[in-house]
């Protein structure tokens, strides 16, 4: 039976976090394809409201990418920031 010791175990555990992480940036991409799909959409449909139709899908936009960015962050702090590595 293998002994792992707590860095090991550590780093492993670091190593799926930030892995998971990064599923988070699965999200913003779905939404924001949604979102400019449907703001063509509206666009389509009415060609006089396009400056504020383009101006709230790039708002929400940059809004649901900072969950992305978030999850980037956690998954670096969890790979490089550790104290005890």
């Amino acid at each position: 039976m293998n002994n792992i010791d707590g860095i090991t175990l550590i780093k492993a555990a670091s190593a799926i976090g930030a892995g998971l992480a990064m599923i988070a940036g699965i999200g913003p991409g779905i939404g924001e394809g949604y979102a400019a799909g449907k703001a063509v959409e509206a666009v389509a449909r009415q060609p006089e409201s396009q400056g504020i139709v383009t101006k709230t899908m790039l708002i929400g936009c940059a809004i649901a990418e900072t969950t992305g960015i978030y999850g980037l962050f956690i998954a670096l702090a969890l790979l490089f920031f550790n104290p005890l590595l």
